[in-house]
């Protein structure tokens, strides 16, 4: 019995994913194919060149954690011979610095963990799977006015070098980028996917692709090196489990970051019942920004020392959640390129994947158009300052591809894009789910909050009443006129009663499709 479900960032992409599910995929060869759509319709949030992590959950065995995320070089190069330098995104109404160039590159992890998926899980042959992305990137994708507009910020990387220019510049400016209503394609992105699936992923570790990367760094001040691609591994780890008034929820353990501060602000709110107040009330958004407050203070405090890795273990020990509960009752009375792709398929299979290619690094690897991302110029990957990370070592990360198991068979398949929004998008999906019982088409639709540190981001769509008196205990705060992609992109599916729902959210044109009856 073939069919399912999907929810993902771009209507291609999930597509792409309904397409498997209708020839007799399972969920995993889905996700497969509609990362690779992402690829070509999302471009700057994904990349072969960039790395991610899959939550799957198989219906035959407990659910793992798939780590393909971006390694650190095994040797830095001196500072001064690295090609390393800053842009600016334009966001409208305030700019962003990002580093890009060869001296960004860190390992990149996608083309491994989409064979380790596919030798583990898949059920249809690679060529099957690769085929919508191999077909869209050849006949091109229509840019969406979303996608468009992802482009216009962070334009100076894709006009950085000419073959860059070639795929995503105006025929007619070459100083402005393809905007919404032009047609992308990448010829050579096709030829370079239907390859490694014929010919397998040490084309791109070991072969012709990975000798392009490791000559153009050696030649253009980058670190990585032939050792770097061949000792890439994916890392199969089992999933941090949190439990939850009643649901046990399976997401993305250390040395990413964002589960556990998920299930902090979770334990958190174990013993305050939220849902005694009303949703969008006073009291309900007071004590969501406490937790939130909260849970940015005790990341600090576990943050191993001399390194960006958290200390789960001290964070989640009773006695850290018991002093962190007290604070809470004593006060109670906020672009990285990112995107998520959930599936479930009729068979009891789960999966969710969130992918990300930093936002670039502003060069093709030469004859592949595949885009290799600029990890080693991301602030929120570097917090102790560029040229500083450990050698040879996975970089942390806020992705949280989690699948949720109820008290009464239910299931969530959910996780966001939004950098370091995704802690706070996933948080307020599960709240709105399993505490006020919403359905996943409100659950994700409704308004948001996000703090970092001392500083409230909120959403509109609130009440402006409510919104005074919140801004009262925030002297740094920002309020948005409507749903904004800043606050995430939470691809959320449901499955209750032996029936599917899902939403793709609507801060990023998510798109959700069922396939079969």
């Amino acid at each position: 019995m073939g069919g399912g479900i999907v929810a993902a960032g771009h209507r291609l992409t999930a597509q792409a994913a309904a397409e498997v599910l209708a020839a007799g995929g399972s969920a995993f060869d889905a996700v497969l194919a509609a990362h690779l759509v992402a690829c070509v319709a999302e471009p700057v949030l994904a990349s072969l060149g960039g790395g991610g992590f899959l939550l799957a959950a198989p219906a035959d065995g407990p659910p793992r954690l798939y780590d393909f995320f971006a390694q650190t070089p095994r040797r830095k190069r001196p500072v001064a011979e690295l090609d390393f330098r800053p842009i600016l995104a334009d966001f409208g109404t305030a700019t962003q610095e990002f580093h890009i160039g060869h001296g960004t590159i860190a390992t990149p992890g996608a083309v491994r963990g989409w064979f380790a998926v596919h030798r583990d899980l898949g059920r249809l042959p690679l060529r099957e799977i690769a085929e919508p992305a191999v077909r869209l990137a050849r006949e091109g994708v229509v840019l969406d006015a979303l996608q468009a507009y992802i482009f216009s910020v962070v334009a100076p990387i894709y006009l950085a070098s000419a073959p860059v220019r070639a795929v995503f510049g105006s025929p007619s400016d070459p100083h402005r980028l393809k905007g919404e209503g032009d047609r992308v394609r990448n010829p050579e992105l096709a030829d370079a996917i239907e390859s490694l699936a014929i010919e397998g992923e040490d084309l791109f570790y070991r072969g012709e692709m990975g000798q392009a990367l490791v000559a153009a760094c050696a030649a253009q001040g980058g670190h990585l090196r032939r050792e770097d691609l061949a000792g890439y591994a994916v890392e199969l780890r089992r999933p941090l489990v949190l439990d939850y008034h009643g649901w046990r929820i399976h997401t993305n353990p250390p040395p990413a970051s964002g589960g556990v501060l998920i299930g902090f602000a979770l334990a958190l709110l174990e013993a305050t019942p939220i849902a005694r107040h009303d949703f969008g009330g006073h009291a309900h958004l007071r004590l969501l920004a406490e937790v939130m407050r909260q849970a940015h203070a005790a990341r600090l405090e576990a943050h191993s020392e001399g390194g960006n890795t958290l200390d789960a273990a001290r964070l989640l020990d009773p006695a850290t959640v018991a002093r962190y509960r007290m604070a809470l009752r004593n006060r109670a009375q906020a672009l990285r390129g990112t995107t998520h792709i959930s599936v479930m398929d009729r068979q009891g299979n789960r999966a969710a994947m969130t992918v990300s290619n930093g936002e670039g690094c502003g060069c093709f690897i030469e004859g592949t158009g595949i885009m290799p991302n600029n990890m080693l110029g991301e602030d929120d990957l570097n917090p102790g300052g560029f040229h500083r990370w450990r050698e040879n070592v996975r970089l942390t990360s806020m992705m949280s591809p989690s699948v949720a198991f109820g008290p009464h068979g239910e299931v969530i398949v959910t996780g966001s894009g939004g950098s370091n929004r995704i802690r706070s998008a996933l948080l307020q999906v599960f709240v709105n789910l399993i505490d006020f019982r919403m359905d996943v088409e409100a659950a994700v639709a409704r308004p948001r909050i996000h703090v970092e540190g001392e500083r409230l981001s909120v959403e509109g769509g609130f009440d402006p009443a409510v919104v005074e008196l919140l801004l009262r205990d925030f002297a740094e705060h920002e309020v948005w006129a409507s749903l904004n992609l800043f606050f995430g992109g939470a691809h959320t599916l449901v499955a209750r009663g032996g029936r599917f729902s899902g939403a793709g959210d609507p801060r990023r044109d998510g798109a959700c499709l069922v396939v079969g009856a």
